[in-house]
């Protein structure tokens, strides 16, 4: 009568599962597919902070220059630096129109540098050199993304 009321519920039939040697046999295969994977996907992070680099130096930081270079007829020296985005520079020349700030904030590369930024320009053909020196620090390496390439 209790069999009928309260059926086992763990009935004797074969166990189901895996063997330890099955999900030995997966685990390898996972690894060996990560190990595949892995190296293609390596190089992506740094691809991506050149692209976010290059996004930043186009958009954000050469849209800012021009609305400042509208406003007052001139781009920002080397001396105002990108500081003349954030601040009405004291410097030579004064900016008579500021209508500022055009950043927030003084923008950081992707490697956590500052963007290098020269006026007048040598090798832009904008009026200024706005770059980053990339992952190594270095001016004038193959790393470095800039405003002119």
């Amino acid at each position: 009568m209790r069999r009928l009321l309260f059926p086992n519920p763990y009935p004797l039939s074969p166990k189901k599962g895996f063997t330890l040697v099955e999900i030995m046999l997966v685990v390898v295969i996972i690894a060996a597919l990560a190990a595949m994977i892995m190296p293609r996907l390596a190089g992506r992070s740094e691809q991506a902070n050149k692209a976010r680099a290059r996004a930043e130096i186009s958009s954000n930081m050469g849209l800012a220059l021009k609305l400042y270079e509208l406003d007052n007829g001139n781009y920002p020296t080397t001396e105002q630096g990108l500081e003349a985005l954030m601040t009405k520079s004291a410097t030579s020349p004064v900016p008579q129109n500021w209508n500022g700030p055009y950043l927030e904030k003084k923008p950081i590369d992707p490697w956590g540098k500052p963007y290098q930024y020269k006026c007048p320009g040598v090798h832009s053909k904008m009026g200024f050199d706005l770059f980053s020196v990339g992952k190594d620090g270095q001016e004038g390496t193959e790393d470095d993304v800039t405003n002119w390439e």
